[in-house]
């Protein structure tokens, strides 16, 4: 399963995030380090179901009325502070754990109510901006500690006869997650010499930064907009960066008055309904928020998934079916699955996604919007709904 991983200084809301986008309850509290051990639980992205284009909603269990979500993997592991590429804070167990991760989502106090260890302040008196570069240096600085702790390794294998200096590296680097043609792309962009024993440390920092570019993308999430000073948010915003506001706490109150029966709200919406009975305090608490993401479109959570997913991972969602008529499985469902996909992936990438063995027993691919058959080398589109046949089925 995809793998989304919350990173960012302690006490900025990372754990409050995780809760409404899993509706897992973990320890929130007002003070650095709340969270010791990695949080792992199931989130969704949100994109339409093809059953918009049919008489009647398909009703899948993941199905909101033509919402469709689609379940990846969230992470929230302990806070970042200056430093913790040496160790500091819980800085190894942190970053250890974001090297399993595809993306990550940066989660700033846009209020500026936490200064750079986490601590609370007064509201304002901490620049926001200022926690944004840090995340990145520091994964960037702890990648270039363990590629300097490795390089001797590569010097050694320098001296055996046929040694290929970019099959070392990749061979180094596929431990952090990077794959040959991520390596490659890298070692393309800047000039390094062949003799391993020749780079300086700086080289092997740019080969860091650009592996940790190239495999764990970073969103910015400027947290707590409900309540920061409106100069903070907009000067987040007019970043050369991508940055979503959002209200962590305001999602988790929605999704709980929907949970409760109170409200009729999903994931991603840009408003909600109040449809039972509400308190005063309640309503006036529920109107505010209200306004807060009318300015904003929603709560930003959702969309900053979303973006994770969809825009820095460039993936896309197919629909494998059985019957290309109905749109079911073996058992009659309508649109039993929803899988992500690189971009430029092929109906043979969606067998084998489904399973080993029906990719292996690839024979071709339908259509099932079209009813017409598909190349093997056709490049799938967001929402496609696919029939293979496989010797497997």
């Amino acid at each position: 399963m995809l793998s989304i991983a919350l990173a960012g200084k302690p006490n900025a809301g990372k754990s409050t995030f995780y809760t409404a986008a899993t509706r897992s309850e973990v320890d929130v509290a007002n003070y650095p380090f709340t969270t010791i051990d990695a949080n792992r639980g199931v989130t969704h992205v949100r994109t339409a179901c093809p059953c918009l284009t049919r008489e009647e909603r398909c009703g899948h269990e993941h199905c909101h009325d033509g919402k469709r979500y689609v379940p990846v993997e969230l992470l929230d592991v302990a806070g970042l502070v200056p430093g913790a590429h040496e160790g500091r804070g819980l800085g190894n167990q942190f970053l250890d754990e974001l090297s399993n991760a595809d993306v990550i989502v940066n989660v700033v106090d846009a209020s500026g109510a936490t200064n750079e260890e986490g601590e609370p302040v007064e509201i304002g008196d901490h620049d926001p901006v200022e926690d944004i570069d840090f995340v990145e240096e520091e994964m960037d600085l702890w990648l270039a500690g363990i590629v300097e702790d490795n390089w001797e390794s590569v010097e050694r294998a320098s001296r055996s006869p046929g040694f290929d200096i970019e099959t070392a590296i990749t061979e180094m680097m596929t431990g952090f997650g990077a794959s040959e043609y991520q390596v490659a792309a890298v070692l393309r962009e800047f000039d390094y010499p062949e003799d391993p024993i020749q780079w300086s440390g700086e080289d092997r920092e740019a080969l860091a930064r650009g592996v940790r570019e190239r495999t764990k993308p970073i969103v910015v999430v400027a947290n707590k907009v409900d309540v920061a000073p409106e100069e903070n948010v907009q000067r987040l915003l007019d970043l050369d960066k991508p940055v979503i506001p959002a209200t962590a706490q305001g999602e988790l109150a929605v999704r709980r008055g929907a949970d409760a029966g109170f409200l009729d709200y999903d994931p991603g919406d840009e408003d909600f309904d109040i449809t039972g009975d509400v308190g005063d305090d309640q309503r006036e608490a529920l109107e505010a928020l209200r306004e807060t993401m009318q300015e904003y479109g929603g709560t930003g959570m959702q969309r900053a998934l979303d973006y994770a997913v969809y825009d820095l991972l460039e993936m896309v969602t197919a629909f494998p079916v059985q019957d290309q008529s109905k749109w079911t499985d073996a058992t009659g469902t309508v649109l039993p699955d929803a899988v992500l996909l690189d971009a430029g992936s092929t109906p043979v990438d969606l067998a084998y996604a489904v399973h080993s063995d029906i990719g292996d027993g690839y024979l071709h691919a339908v259509n099932a919007k079209t009813n017409r058959e598909i190349g093997e080398d056709d490049e799938l589109g967001e929402g496609d709904v696919v029939k293979i046949v496989s010797t497997a089925n």
